[in-house]
Formats: structure tokens, C-alpha cells, sequence
């Protein structure tokens, strides 16, 4: 049994389900579907209203998207009796929806009306493959997909609920079920974060022992640079779950890093597909390694670069870890660290602690704080005995200025950080070196 994941630009419409359903029905798979496009947002705007104690303003914009699903409606099903189902469907969460805009608007409400638009797209997807003549079955996320009291998901939990619904439900020929809600440890509703439906097939796909996760979107696979800023970008072909985890820390947005893991820990492949180009392979991730080749670059943007000099550093026991116990006191990740006899330089990605944390390093030395600049990572097989690899990376940037390289840390990627301004030019570079000679 297979997992096969649909983001939100995949049921956009009526026409996308459509397509969508000819791509999941034949094999008896789970599929996760999330929020048709746009529903995500229009569901924070309705929210931002209920906080602000404008249900007006709410109301509107609920009757604006409600109307919008009864023309999806009207392209979708070709029958009247499943025009009426799903005009069922439909209104009953929106009528659900409004009985939020008459009492006290909190988080809680807050999760629970940001959970109907998966609710919406797996009910009316689940209708539309019924009228086909699909023998479907909705799981719930709620009945079984679960955060412990660390907020992190509870596999245990999940596998034992999923399964038992799974065998309930045994003469299904398909399942259909939503990404990113889920319950926490206290029962309530809740989700992923954004992101999320990644993480749902991944979590899924571990509980079952899944053949294999697919994730299907709008791009034909990982490509190996930034398609919008370099010309000629090729999809990479095969991944390993470390290379594909880089890249999407450091920019390639098609894949969220968090779903990374739960696959590679279980030994289940990921294959990213493009629901326009269906044919095309995509791009699969496993823990099969290609040796010797590097692989695609990407970009991670609003970093800044603090060094600290201190001339009391040099055999200094214990400098390191005062210094990175500020940055842990102000709950601020550390990306790349190098060091020297007299300095340490760290990049972090999240300014609003900033001042706090230049404040305390003052303590320990000189301060120096770099704004505006951009991370530059070179993904593959990196291991310290390939030779030629770093010098054919910084060969590639010898016109670019480099503030920092970090290598060492992974066997699958080297980072540079260049200003902003010079990230074009860097991307360019590397992507006409390493790939295109």
C-alpha cells in the first residue's frame, strides 16, 4: 500500500480534483488530500476578524468562500444527487464555521476553523469518487492522528487507531484522508503547522509500513537551483533522505524538512511528482546513496552573520559554551558556526532577539553584526576523501565575495554566506560550474 499526498494547488479546482481522481483510483492506496487553495488564507482572514470582535467582517468573507465551493460544486459533480450531497457537506461546516463569529474567539476556535478547509476538500473529493463508482472511504484525522504533550506526533497511538480503522474498513478500494489537523494529548483540535499534509503521508506512511510516500504537487520533482533565478535547472533524479533534508532546510520549499524523517527512520522512499506532468518521474528519496556527485544547490535568505572576537578566547576553556547558552537562553537556532583562535561566527535566521543577544555576547568580546545575507548550500555525496569536490566550489565563486564557508558538520553539504545582493550572481555561478560544463 502506497501513501500519495495532494497539495493544496492539486485540488484547487474542479477540474484539478478531477484530474487528481483519475491519478489515485485502480490501486488500493491512502490518499491525503489538503485545503483546496486559497481556503487556508481566506480561513486566517475570517479568524483575524473573530479576534479583532468583527463578525460582520467575518461573516462576509465566510459567505464570499461558501459561494465559491458551490461553483467548484457545479463543475465537479454531474449528477443532482451528488450536487446535493455535497451541497450538504458543504454547508454544514460553513453553518459550523458561523456559529464561531456569536460567542469569545480564542486559539482553540482558532485551530478549529483552520481545520474545515481539509474537512471541505477531503468530504467533496470523497463524494466525487463515490459518484464514479469508487468504493471510498473517509478517514478521519481526528480519530487517529495525535500530538503528545511535547506537541510532537505520538506513533504509537497513531499506528494502533489508523490500523484498527483501516481494518475496519478492509473492503475499501481507497482511502481518503485529511492532512495537517490533528488532536493534541489533551483531545482538542489542533494541526502540523503549515506544512503539515507533508508530514501527515510521512506519519502515515511509517504507521502502515507504506511501499512507498509520494507527494504531488505542481513541479516536476527537486530541481538542482532556483528555477526562478538560473536558467536551464534540471530536476535531480534521486536523493538521498540527508541531501533532500538540506535542501529543503536551505530553501527548496517543494518538500518540508520535518517530513523528512519519519520516512527515513522507517526506510520508506519518497517520490515528489507533478500532478501537470504525471508521466515524469519526479525526483525519489531514499537512503541509497549516488557517490561522488554533487547533487543541486539552494539559497536560504534573511540570515544574519554575528562574530565575536576576543583575544581571551585563545585556550579559553568553556568560551564556546557560554557563548552558544546566550543564544539557547534567547531560543534562537544557530544555522552555520566557524571558528578561529581569536573568534567564533554564527548565522541565525530570526532577528527578534537580536539586540538582546548582541547585548550579552558584549560580555565576551567584540561584537560584529552582518545584516541582509543569504546561506549558499552545495548538496551531494561530500564525503572528506572525494576529492576535488571543494575546489570546484569555491573554483565556482572565485568572483563572488564569501563571509563564511562551513564544511564538516555533514557528509552531504557546504555552506556559504554571501551578501543578498550577491546571491544571483552566486547561484549562477555554481549552477554553470558544477552542472552545465
Amino acid at each position: 500500500m502506497k501513501v500519495l499526498k495532494f497539495g493544496g494547488t492539486s485540488v484547487g479546482s474542479a477540474q484539478r480534483m478531477q484530474d487528481v481522481a483519475k491519478l489515485i483510483t485502480g490501486d488500493r492506496n491512502i490518499v491525503v488530500l489538503s485545503a483546496m487553495s486559497g481556503t487556508t488564507n481566506s480561513l486566517v482572514e475570517i479568524f483575524d476578524y473573530l479576534y479583532k470582535k468583527n463578525p460582520d467582517g467575518a461573516n462576509e468573507i465566510i459567505n464570499k468562500l461558501a459561494q465559491k465551493y458551490y461553483g467548484h460544486i457545479e463543475d465537479l459533480y454531474a449528477t443532482a444527487d451528488y450536487k446535493q450531497k455535497a451541497k450538504e457537506h458543504v454547508n454544514s461546516i460553513f453553518d459550523y464555521i458561523r456559529t464561531f463569529t456569536k460567542d469569545l474567539f480564542t486559539l482553540f476556535e482558532e485551530r478549529i476553523v483552520l481545520a474545515q478547509g481539509e474537512l471541505l476538500s477531503t468530504g467533496m473529493m470523497n463524494l466525487y469518487l463515490q459518484e464514479c463508482g469508487v468504493n471510498s472511504v473517509l478517514l478521519p484525522a481526528l480519530d487517529y492522528m495525535r500530538t503528545d504533550k511535547n506537541a510532537e506526533p505520538d506513533p504509537v497511538y497513531i499506528k494502533e487507531k489508523l490500523n484498527a480503522l483501516l481494518t475496519a474498513h478492509a473492503e475499501a478500494d481507497l482511502y481518503i484522508t485529511q492532512g495537517y489537523i490533528c488532536r493534541n494529548a489533551y483531545g482538542e483540535v489542533d494541526n502540523l503547522q503549515r506544512g503539515g499534509s507533508d508530514y501527515t503521508a510521512s506519519l502515515i506512511g511509517a504507521a502502515i509500513s507504506s511501499d512507498e510516500i509520494q507527494i504531488w504537487t505542481d513541479i516536476d520533482g527537486i530541481h538542482n537551483n532556483d528555477p526562478r533565478i538560473v536558467e536551464k535547472t534540471a530536476p535531480v533524479r534521486q536523493l538521498h533522505f540527508e541531501e533532500a533534508a538540506e535542501l529543503a532546510y536551505f530553501g527548496a520549499k517543494i518538500l518540508h524538512p520535518t517530513c523528512i524523517l519519519p520516512a527515513k527512520l522507517n526506510n520508506i522512499p519518497v517520490r515528489l511528482l507533478n500532478t501537470m506532468e504525471p508521466e515524469a518521474p519526479g525526483t525519489l528519496i531514499s537512503n541509497e546513496t549516488e557517490k561522488g556527485k554533487i547533487k543541486a544547490v539552494a539559497a536560504k535568505d534573511n540570515i544574519t552573520a554575528i562574530k565575536i572576537k576576543s583575544g581571551r578566547m585563545l585556550l579559553a576553556t568553556g568560551f564556546l559554551r557560554k557563548v552558544f547558552e546566550i543564544f539557547e537562553n534567547y531560543q534562537t537556532p544557530i544555522d552555520m558556526v566557524t571558528t578561529s583562535e581569536v573568534g567564533v561566527s554564527v548565522t541565525i535566521d530570526n532577528k527578534r532577539r537580536l539586540d538582546e543577544i548582541v547585548d550579552d555576547l558584549k560580555k565576551y568580546g567584540t561584537v560584529t553584526v552582518d545584516d541582509d545575507m543569504t546561506i549558499v548550500c552545495v548538496v551531494g555525496d561530500l564525503e572528506w576523501d572525494n576529492v576535488g569536490f571543494e575546489a570546484s566550489i569555491v573554483s565556482a565563486m572565485k568572483e563572488v565575495p564569501v563571509r563564511m564557508i562551513s564544511y564538516g558538520g555533514s557528509n552531504y553539504n557546504v555552506s556559504l554566506l554571501v551578501k543578498a545582493s550577491n546571491k544571483k550572481k552566486a547561484l549562477q555561478a555554481l549552477s554553470s560550474h558544477l552542472f552545465n560544463n
